[in-house]
């Protein structure tokens, strides 16, 4: 009886071991994320051509290139996405970015963190 009692024990305690570090996982970074700033963007000057720009923070870090023509943005195109990556909130926020040419834009409902590390990668492909 006391074995089958600690094999409940180890097992219980293991389950709540490894759901507190998904959740610590799940949540680390998020309230920074909410708080990222938003410059926006001046696509006047650039050249035409693909540029290549970069976010770095934890299961939100990315890499994009964003295609310039005749000083607009025509396309925008993930080389290395987020972790929990969903190609529908990539795609109406590419989107919106490309209608507005600027960052400067709302980001996806229930995707805040996620959107805003895409708009970081924008502006750093534009900006630098």
């Amino acid at each position: 009886m006391r074995g089958i009692l600690k094999i409940i024990i180890t097992i219980s305690c293991v389950f709540i071991l490894v759901f507190a570090s998904g959740i610590f996982y799940l949540s680390r970074g998020l309230s920074e994320g909410m708080n990222i700033g938003i410059n926006g963007i001046n696509i006047s000057d650039l050249n035409d051509g693909i540029y290549s720009g970069k976010y770095n923070a934890g299961r939100w870090s990315n890499q994009l290139n964003v295609t310039v023509r005749d000083h607009k943005i025509i396309k925008i195109n993930i080389e290395d996405d987020v972790t929990f990556a969903k190609s529908s909130v990539s795609d109406e926020l590419f989107n919106k970015v490309i209608e507005a040419q600027n960052t400067k834009t709302d980001v996806i409902s229930q995707a805040t963190v996620t959107s805003k590390a895409y708009l970081k990668s924008i502006e750093d492909a534009l900006n630098n």
